[in-house]
């Protein structure tokens, strides 16, 4: 095993000099990213100590985010098609049609979170 880590002498101790990676600009998390890393810190911290170290933290944090936005996206429709959801509703009955469109997205969320988020 090769051990190509330098060290710089400052008093009587060597001190590895670490590097961070190259880490891509890119947009900040979105909602779901940022709720799995609290998730990671508060309830697996030898996983995210793990991703963390390894320099794996941000792109996993940003596929979950992906993941999540993109099924939330497919989830919606066939939620309101299934629900009845319909523009003639809205036109007729706003409120209720805003009513029925955030326990449908509180469904769907739900089912985010205990799949993607919380395992």
């Amino acid at each position: 095993m090769e051990n190509n880590l330098t060290y710089t002498k400052s008093g009587d101790y060597l001190i590895p000099d670490l590097t961070l990676g190259e880490t891509p600009e890119a947009k900040p998390l979105g909602k779901y990213g940022r709720m799995r890393r609290e998730y990671l810190k508060e309830h697996r911290p030898v996983l995210w100590n793990t991703l963390l170290l390894s320099g794996k933290l941000f792109p996993h944090l940003r596929e979950i985010d992906e993941t999540a936005s993109s099924r939330l996206e497919r989830m919606m429709p066939e939620l309101k098609k299934s629900a009845g959801v319909t523009e003639e509703l809205k036109a007729s009955d706003p409120m209720k049609w805003v009513g029925l469109m955030n326990t449908l997205k509180a469904q769907a969320e739900e089912i985010l979170l205990s799949e993607l988020i919380y395992n």
